[in-house]
């Protein structure tokens, strides 16, 4: 908010992409953007009074973060498949450091690390874009790869799944990380295809950089023989599709078998949810001993599963049904004989004869060497550029920025689709370029119609008061269990939306201060998709002598009414 206050207190600027150099180091100076891109101008260049500066030259990302160029890193990558113990390894150098960051793709792994490096008592936070979690006296922190701090300085920083820099909407966050970490050691793990370019990117910021490869640690073992029939179906078994639709249907089939009760993980469920199937599903005394899954098995879950199944070798993109490529493949066979666990040697195969071919070439290729990493350019430079075209407007800054754009050639500019689909709405509205671009690049899916509907009303109510309070959309003590699909999928939008009033509530905090409401509805939704998967199982978790879910549902709800609207009366039980 400060930066943008400081662009309305100027008014004027060339309208030309080249801004004289002088004038750049002057307005950086005054709307506080040293830390960004002063220092871009502030390197061994030589600029003379009448040199210009391209704004839209993004050719040296390394420069835009002055803290690790002063340190001279120590960088450990750690390659090889997964279950090769790679994360391990740079887990216990964080665990014996002083101060570090862990860096993960997923919430689910934020939160495993935190717990586990609190449980090693060595204190530790957790900080994703929905959730703030500090603990006394912490010098750690563990963290989604978004919310990676390039300001500080640590001793030890980790970057997990580091191959997902060449992700085409979330690659920007791995460079960044990668680039910006200011820590004297830095332990980056991933697959082996990402090697050459990360020596690449970091051939320019005089890092030392050390590869250890890892083999795997539990035999996997691609089978001959297809499943062919749903009979064939045995405990620890994970059958893979990939739709919400496909998962249910696959469900379904298996549980009249009256053999197996199945769990569900997949994207769209809440994460604490996904993180309530897979224990009961690793858990021997539960009677869930099957899971259908999707890819979000790929990462973030430890699985004990025995035998991986695929009952396709397509997946549908978001813009076409393909193939799965050979790191999807990897990816997700590897998720069987976790080491250590009650599997000590993993199966893989398909459903079908006709797969089983794809499946063994894929297991038997090396993955595709990665060619670039994705990048996005900083609010400071967009800020900057709308100045230039003397426009509040953020779809056509960021349209014409990004076609402008120059990059070197290990380097893409990361897929802003959902930003600009965002931008067209908020652009309607009379809002400061900061907080459009907040807006943008909050989590939520514009093709839900639900969640597009929730963020519309956000910043609309925002625009017009300066503060969204969540009843107004959305009133607390209403939620029910669902009774169809249709309905399972409503809550899953209900939960996108209240975790997208979170998420602006920490970046927004006076203008958003219903964020305990809106958590603890989120929390309800949880429990209601649960209670709904565990009636569709006719399975009950809970002991003998415990509450049901519905009644401890009931007891929740209550409790929670009368916490946050003490106005409405509510019958105790």
């Amino acid at each position: 908010m400060a930066m943008a206050r400081a662009f309305r207190l100027r008014n004027s600027l060339s309208s030309s992409p080249l801004l004289h150099d002088t004038a750049i180091r002057s307005l950086l100076l005054n709307v506080g953007c040293s830390s960004l891109l002063y220092c871009q101008l502030s390197s061994p260049i030589s600029f003379h009074s009448s040199a210009k500066f391209d704004l839209t030259d993004l050719t040296q990302p390394h420069l835009w973060y002055p803290n690790a160029r002063k340190k001279k890193r120590n960088v450990f990558l750690h390659m090889g498949p997964t279950n090769s113990g790679k994360t391990y390894h740079a887990l216990k150098r964080l665990e014996a450091s002083t101060s570090g960051l862990y860096c993960g793709p997923l919430r689910l792994l934020a939160w495993e690390v935190a717990r586990r490096l609190n449980n090693a008592k060595v204190p530790c936070n957790l900080i994703t874009g929905q959730e703030r979690d500090e603990i006394d006296g912490a010098k750690h922190t563990s963290l989604t790869v978004e919310m990676a701090d390039v300001s500080g300085e640590y001793q030890c920083a980790v970057i997990d799944e580091i191959q997902m820099l060449g992700c085409k909407t979330r690659g920007y966050a791995f460079t960044r990380a990668l680039l910006g970490i200011c820590s004297d050691e830095l332990h980056v793990c991933g697959d082996p295809a990402s090697v050459p370019l990360i020596q690449r990117i970091l051939e320019v910021t005089d890092d030392v950089v050390q590869v250890q490869y890892y083999e795997r640690l539990s035999p996997l073992v691609p089978l001959n023989v297809p499943l062919e029939s749903f009979a064939n179906v045995k405990k620890g078994d994970c059958i893979v599709t990939f739709s919400r639709q496909d998962i249910y249907k696959l469900k379904k089939k298996i549980e009249a078998g009256g053999k197996h009760l199945c769990s569900v993980v997949y994207g769209s469920l809440p994460p604490e949810t996904r993180t309530k199937q897979a224990t009961l599903f690793n858990d021997e005394r539960s009677e869930m001993d099957v899971l259908v899954a999707s890819d979000a098995i790929g990462m973030g879950l430890n699985l004990n599963i025995s035998r991986i199944i695929f009952s396709t070798m397509k997946k549908f993109d978001g813009e076409s049904t393909r193939n799965l490529t050979v790191p999807e493949i990897k990816q997700i066979a590897g998720r069987a004989g976790r080491y250590g666990s009650k599997f000590p040697v993993g199966e893989v195969t398909c459903l079908k004869g006709s797969d089983l071919p794809l499946l063994h070439s894929s297991l038997n290729a090396a993955s595709p060497v990665l060619e670039r990493a994705g990048l996005f350019p900083t609010f400071d430079l967009l800020s900057l550029y709308s100045r230039m075209h003397s426009t509040k407007d953020f779809h056509p800054v960021l349209e014409k920025f990004l076609a402008k754009a120059k990059l070197s050639s290990d380097y893409f500019i990361s897929d802003c689709e959902e930003m600009l689909k965002i931008a067209v709405v908020v652009d309607e509205l009379p809002l400061a370029l900061y907080d459009k671009y907040l807006f943008c690049l909050s989590p939520v899916d514009m093709n839900d119609d639900i969640s597009a509907q929730g963020l519309i009303q956000f910043a609309e109510s925002f625009s017009r008061k300066g503060l969204v309070r969540l009843q107004e959309i959305f009133t607390p003590g209403t939620l029910q269990v669902p009774k169809t699909q249709n309905q399972l999928k409503e809550l899953e939008s209900i939960h996108k939306v209240l975790d997208l009033y979170v998420w602006l509530s920490f970046r927004m905090e006076e203008s958003f201060p219903d964020r305990e409401v809106a958590a603890s509805q989120k929390s309800m939704c949880s429990l209601l998709i649960e209670e709904f998967l565990e009636r569709s199982g006719g399975y009950r978790p809970f002991r003998k002598g415990q509450p049901t879910s519905q009644w401890l549902q009931k007891k929740y709800q209550k409790r929670e009414m009368q916490k946050y609207f003490p106005e409405i009366n509510v019958e105790s039980d």
